[in-house]
């Protein structure tokens, strides 16, 4: 798995083409399949 971290405008750019890959943004919610709140991130 590939974890990239960033704000909450941080896109999918850099992992596009990278297979189990996720953003971990740091927001409160997200609707997005692969993004994860960087607070629920931590509870895992």
């Amino acid at each position: 798995m590939v974890f990239e971290i960033g704000g909450k405008n941080k896109t999918f750019k850099q992992i596009k083409d990278v297979e189990n890959s996720y953003l971990v943004v740091d927001t409160d919610y997200t609707t997005e399949r692969d993004k994860i709140p960087l607070w629920l991130f931590g509870m895992m």
